[in-house]
């Protein structure tokens, strides 16, 4: 039910949404287009699960790339942004991260970092879900990004 109130939310706002995804591999675009209608409200989403791809698809910096490393707010706030004005949509998240198994001592395995670029501006953040398992750390952050675009909808 969560999901039919946000993208009739969006419905009634006239507020189109992107994803720029890389951790999570489409699964909040998966979730936002299992509601019927969603094509009102979503048009395209991105998977840029490589470097490459969030240079070339979101225009993330090398930069960027190169001195934060791909999970990083940095990289997440440039996917964001770069979804959104790509997209031309109102609300772009964007989901970069460690799902497992693995990680380092820096960034371990269940950290996230998130991107939302919406009317208000840029906006990230980092959520250490944990060492859950590479599928449930996945669902954590797809029902996170989710959540983000609920607040940005003002629900």
């Amino acid at each position: 039910m969560r999901l039919a109130a946000l993208i009739e939310a969006a419905r009634d706002q006239g507020a189109h949404l992107t994803t720029a995804e890389s951790c999570t591999g489409g699964m909040v675009s998966a979730a936002l287009t299992s509601v019927p209608g969603a094509s009102d409200v979503f048009e395209r989403g991105f998977v840029t699960y490589s470097n490459a791809a969030k240079t070339e698809l979101l225009g993330v910096s090398p930069e960027t790339l190169t001195r934060y490393g791909a999970v990083s707010e940095e990289v997440a706030l440039e996917m964001a942004a770069g979804a959104r004005a790509r997209a031309g949509a109102r609300i772009a998240v964007s989901v970069t991260g460690i799902a497992g198994p693995g990680g380092s001592e820096f960034k371990p395995e269940g950290r996230v970092c998130f991107g939302l670029a919406d009317q208000r501006g840029l906006h990230t953040e980092t959520v250490e879900f944990g060492a859950l398992g590479r599928d449930r750390v996945r669902a954590a952050a797809c029902n996170h990004a989710l959540d983000l675009i609920t607040r940005s909808l003002g629900l």
